[in-house]
């Protein structure tokens, strides 16, 4: 068992440091709400620090999930930032999605101090990180990835390494690129079976058998039917993961003209209010 430090309790780092601490690592969190890290001490025993960097001191892992590059650099090489608080040999595993570039510059800074850094953005959603079954794509190197991997598990159904620092980022982009276009066309299609007078649950019976199955469409129809769109990743963090999936394609000559488009649908989403609803709610400018 090792001893952990988990940086940000949202909806995603709440129950991943629970299932770090129920597996028998010490755990010891911070969140920048301090009330909701003596409310996860509560929940699930453990230990809070009063900082970034007490919550790192004498950690062999640091995990981190937060908001995006900006938040990410704050608690890590910030002024009372887990940086301060790594000893040479710890890692640091940062669960964010945020960009390749910001991976690579904590990468760095991590080996000034003698530690090492992964990127390890998840997918799945809250669902699957309160029931540990999360999807984590990893970039960094083999070495620490090796010995992360286990502990890493205790929330985990899949985690691989992609490559070197950075690639973990890149893979979740790629993730977020397939599924924009997935729910796009799955909200198409169920507005299409609405105005053309279909029943929606027949149609998705039956096509969800066949090659237009998807997990969006197995998860999502029947709320999206409904008209009921609280029940997964909001469209705030869809429209900052897809810009930065559009940064990067800029940087690197990659084309991407439906995610383009659909993050502009997402935009007009969020002009109808609906920042906060599930990315699902793309079929509500369709009404």
């Amino acid at each position: 068992m090792a001893k952990c430090a988990f940086i940000g309790l949202g909806v995603m780092g709440f129950p991943m440091a629970g299932h770090l601490q129920a597996k028998g690592h010490e755990v010891t969190v911070w969140n920048r709400t301090h009330a909701k890290a003596e409310k996860w001490v509560e929940t699930h025993g453990g230990k809070m620090a009063a900082s970034p960097a007490g919550a790192a001191e004498g950690a062999e892992f640091v995990f981190a999930c937060v908001g995006n590059d900006d938040d990410l650099r704050q608690v890590t090489t910030g002024p009372g930032g887990a940086f301060e608080g790594l000893h040479a040999g710890a890692i640091f595993i940062d669960n964010t999605t945020a960009s390749a570039g910001v991976a690579r510059e904590l990468h760095a800074a991590a080996a000034e101090h003698g530690a090492d850094f992964i990127d390890a953005p998840v997918s799945g959603g809250q669902a699957g990180a309160e029931n540990g079954v999360l999807t984590v794509m990893c970039g960094g190197d083999e070495a620490p990835y090796a010995r992360a991997e286990p502990v890493i598990g205790c929330f985990a159904r899949s985690c691989r390494l992609l490559g070197p620092s950075g690639s973990g980022q890149l893979t979740k982009m790629v993730n977020q690129i397939c599924i924009a276009g997935l729910v796009q066309g799955l909200a198409e299609g169920l507005a299409f079976a609405q105005k053309a007078g279909l029943d929606g649950e027949a149609v998705v019976d039956v096509i969800s058998k066949g090659a237009a199955g998807s997990w969006q469409m197995e998860n999502r129809h029947k709320t999206m039917l409904a008209d009921q769109f609280d029940f997964g990743f909001a469209v705030d963090w869809m429209r900052k993961d897809l810009g930065i999936c559009l940064a990067e394609a800029r940087e690197n000559g990659a084309s991407l003209p439906v995610a383009a488009l659909v993050d502009q649908f997402y935009a007009q989403v969020q002009q109808m209010g609906g920042g906060r609803w599930d990315t699902s709610s793309l079929i509500k400018r369709l009404g």
